[in-house]
């Protein structure tokens, strides 16, 4: 049996941990993972300094840490969502509004957490570098995953280049995302919707299953 006081440090613990790992995504998704510190989050935080290294042990785990919020994160804002949407191009169609979506609203208040610290430790190689390349896979992998699940349910042609696909409709939505940030501007993910729709309307057996251009 947990003693009481032991359940309520444990309890207390989880929720520092919490709230130091979304002041962590915040930052991150604004100035890069570089910018982390046991030290500042304490400050920032008002906490003791001495409680939040316990929590971490060092930068490192902080920053892997912080990957793995952002992952929860992403998961359950852009993922989710379309999991509950049937096989087909409906689905993919979902998948791209929602995760314009997310750039837009700034679900991380730099854009797109992956795309900023991706660009950051895409030549540093670590564990961290290591990291974003895995979840990188994983995010494409799903893609294809939804791409080989339409093409399975007959709505999107069968000679379809699906590498193809996944490669062009990653490209226009972290393209919109940059341009986004850069320009300060929502056009961007205008333009980013029409070509996703064009190219899924070229490659639907059906283009009625999509919206009109």
């Amino acid at each position: 049996m947990v003693e009481p006081a032991r359940d309520g440090r444990v309890q207390k613990g989880n929720e520092t941990r919490r709230l130091v790992l979304a002041r962590a995504v915040r930052i991150a998704s604004v100035e890069g993972l570089a910018g982390l510190s046991l030290g500042r989050l304490a400050t920032e935080l008002e906490l003791s300094k001495s409680g939040v290294f316990a929590l971490f042990g060092s930068k490192e785990e902080l920053q892997l840490a912080t990957v793995r919020a952002a992952q929860r994160i992403y998961r359950s804002t852009v993922i989710e969502p379309v999991e509950q949407v049937p096989p087909g191009v409906a689905q993919l169609w979902k998948l791209a509004e929602t995760w314009l979506e997310y750039s837009r609203t700034r679900v991380f208040a730099g854009g797109c957490f992956f795309y900023a610290v991706g660009a950051e430790f895409d030549a540093q190689p670590g564990r961290i570098r290591d990291a974003m390349a895995e979840s990188s896979l994983v995010w494409h992998r799903i893609v294809l995953d939804l791409l080989e699940a339409a093409r399975g349910v007959g709505e999107l042609r069968p000679d379809s280049d699906l590498e193809q696909l996944a490669f062009e409709l990653l490209a226009f939505l972290e393209y919109a995302n940059a341009m986004s940030l850069l320009h300060d501007d929502d056009v961007p993910y205008t333009r980013a919707r029409r070509s996703i729709l064009l190219l899924l309307r070229s490659e639907a057996v059906d283009e009625s299953l999509l919206p009109a251009a």
